[in-house]
């Protein structure tokens, strides 16, 4: 909440304008492209980065697929991980979010503008609608993004287990599925700091329909989260001995 507040601090003669913006745009995001819309969100969230102290370090975005239709599927550490990964990619794409945060103020804003599903986790029969309808739209072309393990895993880079049934529209839609690894990510709104922070972004290799056919959801699942812990584990030795 710290972070957050100086955020807001550092762009003081911005967030009238942004907000205004933001909120316009989110009552009729119909009247609006989609990258009208994603580029108001990238502007808000370039701000929102520098002004809270927070460096981005990623790589691996030339390995993203060349034509739009895929799902990404990073690691969950908090609130902002989508942040991070907005700032980084120059590609629209959407977000599957659990339905609890839908009527909160300014991310509800955010949420319209992005064109993201809300999905009740106690409504199996509501998710499978979400499901076919990220299927549908991933056909068509767009990118998505989706939290695999359902929650953040509130254990620093540490993952927790990654559902199966997250991979369901990518083996229906038969798109590239991208693992992105997270580091440090948690750090930036959940340590009550306002200290400096670095947040790495790792976009890893895509895996393929052609990979992953014939793959059971929770093996897919399995893959995706060894990709990333590789790379986590990676990582974290690297600063590790930097430090040293």
């Amino acid at each position: 909440m710290k972070r957050i507040i100086w955020m807001v601090l550092m762009n003081l003669w911005y967030v009238p304008y942004g907000i205004t913006r933001l909120y316009r745009m989110a009552a009729h995001p119909e009247k609006y492209t989609e990258q009208e819309r994603f580029g108001l969100l990238k502007k808000i969230d370039n701000r929102a980065v520098a002004g809270g102290r927070v460096t981005i370090e990623a790589d691996g975005m030339e390995l993203l697929p060349e034509q739009d239709g895929f799902i990404m599927y990073p690691n969950h550490q908090g609130m902002f991980d989508v942040l991070a990964i907005l700032k980084v990619l120059e590609r629209p794409f959407s977000v599957v979010f659990k339905k609890e945060l839908e009527n909160i103020p300014f991310v509800k804003q955010v949420i319209a503008c992005f064109g993201a599903l809300a999905i009740d986790r106690k409504d199996p029969r509501q998710g499978m609608k979400v499901i076919m309808q990220v299927t549908e739209e991933v056909k068509q072309g767009r990118n998505y993004l989706i939290f695999a393990e359902g929650t953040r895993s509130r254990q620093g880079n540490q993952l927790l287990d990654f559902k199966g049934g997250s991979f369901k529209a990518a083996m229906k839609a038969k798109c590239p599925v991208v693992p992105v690894a997270l580091v440090d990510s948690f750090k930036a709104f959940d340590t009550g700091s306002i200290a400096r922070q670095t947040v790495q972004v790792h976009f890893l290799t895509p895996i393929p329909y052609e990979e992953y056919n014939g793959m059971k959801t929770k093996e897919l699942a399995d893959l995706v989260k060894s990709r990333i812990e590789a790379k986590i584990a990676e990582m974290t030795e690297t600063s590790e001995e930097e430090e040293n």
